[in-house]
């Protein structure tokens, strides 16, 4: 298993971060863990958005402040995945997003990719003093269930939302 980094975008990774939007949109219109990437015509306008959400004064209605990371291989510097964490639960968070949103390029899925960000992910938690996590997933995403057991988490329920029965894990730090 190759090596994972994660390193805040940067208009440095633009090429590549619009690849990484062209590979996720043609499987799903949504891009987990990439903090509305989807809706930015620009990487410079998506830049800016993720400093207003990484702030608590500057951070949007409705949401709360979080921090985005590429997930890089890093022999290669390659984009393989991205990884959201949200530094605070909102009523929102609490019952459909959790703590930590991820996504994975499906060319580079199965690699084990998915559980080091999650891994390096929680040590930033843990530098954000976050005590314990929130991680929620579709009760039918098999992959990433097992991703969040991985990291120690524990099923506290399922609860049906949006249509859908959403596994909600807890991972003590």
């Amino acid at each position: 298993m190759e090596k994972i980094i994660l390193i805040k975008p940067d208009l440095s990774y633009a090429d590549e971060i619009t690849k990484y939007k062209e590979e996720s949109l043609k499987e799903s219109p949504l891009i987990n863990g990439a903090a509305g990437l989807n809706n930015f015509s620009s990487i410079k306008d998506w830049l800016e958005e993720l400093k207003r959400r990484s702030s608590k004064a500057t951070v949007p209605e409705g949401l709360v402040p979080s921090s985005i990371y590429l997930g890089i291989r890093e022999k290669d510097n390659y984009i393989v995945g991205m990884i959201d964490i949200r530094h605070y639960l909102n009523d929102f968070l609490k019952q459909f997003g959790g703590n930590i949103g991820y996504s994975v390029r499906k060319s580079e899925r199965n690699k084990g990719y998915a559980k080091q960000m999650l891994k390096l992910a929680l040590e930033k938690c843990k530098d954000l003093k976050m005590k314990k996590v929130l991680i929620t997933c579709d009760e039918d995403n098999i992959a990433s269930e097992k991703v969040i057991l991985s990291a120690g988490a524990k099923l506290e329920d399922i609860r049906f939302l949006e249509g859908k029965n959403r596994k909600r894990f807890w991972i003590e730090l």
